[in-house]
């Protein structure tokens, strides 16, 4: 993985065409980049990056922020009660135990 401003870019290599490719992966927008060295590639990946906010702020908008820090998760509700009663136990708000074990599954 690669970061610039925020942005993460996913890399794979295609052996065939020995080319290195990525996509920026916190994006709905598509935003690819490829180049042949490792070198090209970091500056493929900025330069693309840096031509998405380029081009927002061409035609006014602004650009996607990678992850504002909310998400909605839909659960069955008996989950929804065993993790409420588990955060209850723990002394923790239904978000914060949520934070904590998505903190710990991340790592």
């Amino acid at each position: 993985m690669m970061e610039h401003k925020g942005y993460i870019g996913n890399v794979e290599f295609d052996d065939e065409a020995n080319i290195f490719h990525g996509e920026v992966i916190n994006l709905r927008d598509v935003v690819t980049f490829q180049a042949e060295t490792v070198k090209q590639l970091r500056k493929a990946f900025r330069d693309s990056v840096d031509d998405y906010l380029e081009f927002c702020a061409e035609r006014g908008e602004f650009p996607e922020k990678p992850y504002s820090g909310k998400f909605m998760v839909r659960i069955e509700p008996e989950l929804h009660k065993a993790v409420a009663i588990q955060a209850k136990l723990e002394h923790k708000s239904l978000n914060a135990w949520v934070h904590d074990a998505l903190e710990l599954a991340a790592k």
